[in-house]
């Protein structure tokens, strides 16, 4: 049997050349994360100058003196005024000529701010000292550094794709239903990211060629050029693959399942592609851009647009593949071991504790790529079942999705004013709780077994206790971290701010967790190398499926669909949140899910709206239903992600014995569990509002 996981292996990038895009990715990362500091260091600096000397705003070490003349004759000054007022035809034949006194009035009061504005210089210029003048010099230069750079975030997003598609293209690390196993499928997924990438470069262009028959939209075609080199580097590079086929890929043959070897990226942009040609002459809203040549290059346009949000993905990432590169996973799960948790009640604990990392860490799959290996692994050593434990790996990246801080949660406030993020974080904590529930619930009844093995409790609490002790050191420099951020830069950890301090927790932790002694920064630097790596090659993948998304998104916005399924006026509003439930689940069966929250803004919640539906029931049901379609066939990017991680062979060897439920658990158990949930979140509200 040929083995995937050696495949993959032998079709890597050199190591050193994945290292050096990873390094490449964090120096980005860290611009990105100084421009998010920058403003509330920037504002802390005003603040502690003002503290630090009185009039802080007033004080210049650069102010020029007054030019005002402090030696002034009045009576000559208002003799002088007089004249002028004269010759300029003042009198014009009345009996009124200039008032004297009002003139020597005017001219001492402008001699008296004379003087007091040398007396301010003076005064001013008596308080400038050295550490005034190089303070006042970083603040200044940091607010110039702020002004310039507003508009680098889109600049820096379009560098992010990128190179992190690169690296993910030199990996053959692009999410796909399944890995190419012979030189047939490899030559099929390289052919697809070829074409995908032309298609690419000729929507930009027809789309820049638009734009520049538009005044005031430079702007804009300047990233397009940016756009246009990032495919033009993927089409070299697919082109170099394709060409160059790994020498450890047997010969092989086109088969049925060679159909699935293409990066789901690249079917998305082909399906957008498809439609749009063939959909007649559609015009863009903003801008009179014909969307049957540049439908393409619009829809990818439109996560640009969105560059400020979606980098945080890439921050996420990061996250992620640090705590990826601390033992912190494994000392918590080696904290169970005292219990001797049978399966049923190691993956329902494991269900209700990765959730919140899951949140953290984002909740896009990430979570599943830092962690996914040692939960599965934890699982198979307690005995579970491999489908048990696929199915509760995959779970573990998607319940986190309506818990504080997720990212998703965030994106939908900016983007919809009707709800707000302590609204659905409110909510979301008890539906998370219920579809929880409906797991460990689901587990135990068709495990049998659930309580636990050991006999005394109190020995087994305090094994586990001792085990989490050296945790503790890790907990005080996380509270550190926070409480600088709080005290020095005036931050407060929340979801809006969670993306900036995270990855400064994440390379403490990781020094932390770095090896004792001489060799502790050696180590420490490795670490961050290594997941510096693997972060570039997963936000590649993530972010390129995130773009194509959106031509996805792009189908559905200019097709009838929406306003077939949503007319101007409903009979029911229990058959509006049914066509909701259907559609919502099969956008997020094929698409990203930041991606489909900007479409789902775009397109279907204005029109549920206005047809009775709520605005926080509406969100929280598409979070749900999206929930759903993360791990829904035929794509079911959670099962994807998993597959990443426990590696090809494991994920894919088929159980012949047993019940149909047994065979397929890692497939049924996450459905009935997530429908439940999905049906009774969509249906039970209605019965109190309507």
């Amino acid at each position: 049997m040929i083995d995937p996981n050696r495949i993959q292996q032998g079709m890597a990038r050199p190591h050193w050349g994945r290292r050096l895009h990873g390094i490449v990715v964090v120096t980005l990362l860290i611009v990105v994360l100084l421009l998010g500091l920058g403003s509330s260091l920037h504002s802390r600096m005003l603040s502690m100058g003002e503290q630090i000397w009185s009039g802080y705003y007033t004080l210049n070490p650069w102010a020029s003196e007054p030019r005002c003349d402090l030696n002034v004759d009045i009576a000559q000054r208002v003799r002088q005024e007089m004249a002028a007022e004269e010759e300029g035809g003042f009198d014009l034949g009345g009996s009124f000529g200039p008032d004297e006194d009002a003139i020597r009035r005017s001219v001492e009061r402008n001699v008296e701010r004379c003087e007091r504005s040398h007396q301010r210089f003076e005064e001013q210029q008596g308080r400038i000292t050295p550490m005034l003048v190089a303070y006042k010099g970083v603040e200044r230069s940091m607010g110039k550094w702020l002004t310039d750079n507003m508009a680098l975030s889109s600049y820096l997003f379009i560098l992010l794709i990128g190179i992190g598609a690169a690296t993910a293209a030199f990996s053959n690390e692009h999410i796909a239903l399944r890995p190419p196993l012979n030189r047939v499928d490899w030559r099929i997924a390289q052919g697809w990211q070829l074409l995908l990438s032309g298609l690419m470069i000729f929507s930009l262009n027809n789309y820049m060629r638009n734009l520049s028959t538009i005044p005031d939209t430079q702007a804009i075609q300047a990233l397009q050029h940016g756009l246009i080199m990032v495919f033009a580097v993927l089409a070299m590079i697919n082109l170099f693959r394709l060409i160059r086929v790994p020498e450890t890929l047997p010969k092989g043959r086109l088969t049925l399942s060679s159909s699935l070897v293409p990066p789901l990226y690249t079917v998305m942009g082909v399906v957008g592609t498809l439609y749009f040609m063939n959909a007649g002459n559609l015009f863009h809203p903003e801008y009179e851009v014909n969307w049957r040549s540049a439908g393409l290059g619009v829809s990818v346009n439109q996560l640009v647009s969105h560059s400020g949000m979606f980098i945080n993905v890439a921050l996420y990432v990061f996250v992620g593949m640090m705590l990826k590169q601390t033992t912190i996973p494994e000392r918590l799960l080696n904290a169970l071991h005292p219990w001797q948790l049978p399966p049923a009640a190691l993956a329902s604990l494991v269900i209700f504790g990765t959730a919140f990392p899951t949140a953290f860490t984002g909740a896009s799959g990430i979570f599943i790529l830092a962690v996914g290996g040692t939960v599965y692994d934890e699982l198979r050593r307690a005995g579970a079942g491999r489908q048990l434990s696929l199915a509760t790996t995959a779970m573990s990246g998607s319940l986190g999705v309506v818990l504080n801080p997720c990212l998703l949660i965030v994106i939908i406030s900016a983007l919809n004013r009707e709800v707000t993020t302590v609204e659905l974080y409110t909510v979301g904590f008890w539906v998370f709780i219920l579809s929880a529930s409906l797991f460990s619930f689901m587990v135990c009844a068709t495990e049998g077994e659930w309580k636990p093995r050991v006999i005394n409790k109190r020995e087994a609490a305090r094994a586990s206790l001792k085990l989490l002790q050296p945790l503790i050191p890790y907990v005080v420099m996380i509270v550190a971290v926070v409480l600088f951020f709080r005290l020095g830069l005036g931050m407060r950890f929340n979801e809006f701010t969670a993306p900036m301090i995270l990855p400064m927790i994440m390379i403490m932790l990781v020094l932390m967790d770095s090896q004792k002694g001489r060799r502790r920064v050696l180590d420490w630097g490795r670490r961050i190398s290594t997941g510096a790596s693997e972060s570039a090659v997963h936000t590649g993948a993530l972010l390129t499926l995130m773009a194509l998304s959106m031509s996805v998104g792009g189908v559905l916005e200019r097709s009838d669909l929406v306003s077939t399924v949503f007319p101007d006026h409903a009979t029911s509003v229990w058959l509006v949140m049914l066509a909701l439930v259907f559609m919502l689940t099969l956008i997020g069966m094929f698409m990203d899910p930041f991606a489909a929250v900007v479409l789902v803004s775009a397109t279907i919640a204005q029109p549920a709206l206005g047809l009775g539906i709520e605005p926080l029931h509406f969100w929280i049901v598409t979070l749900v239903a999206f929930e759903l379609g993360y791990l829904t066939p035929p794509v079911a990017l959670n099962h994807l992600l998993t597959r990443q991680v426990v590696g090809a062979r494991e994920a894919l060897i088929p159980d012949l014995h047993g019940s149909f439920y047994q065979r397929y658990q890692r497939l049924i158990l996450p459905l009935v569990v997530m429908s439940t949930t999905l049906l009774l979140v969509a249906f039970v509200p209605l019965f109190f509002y309507q």
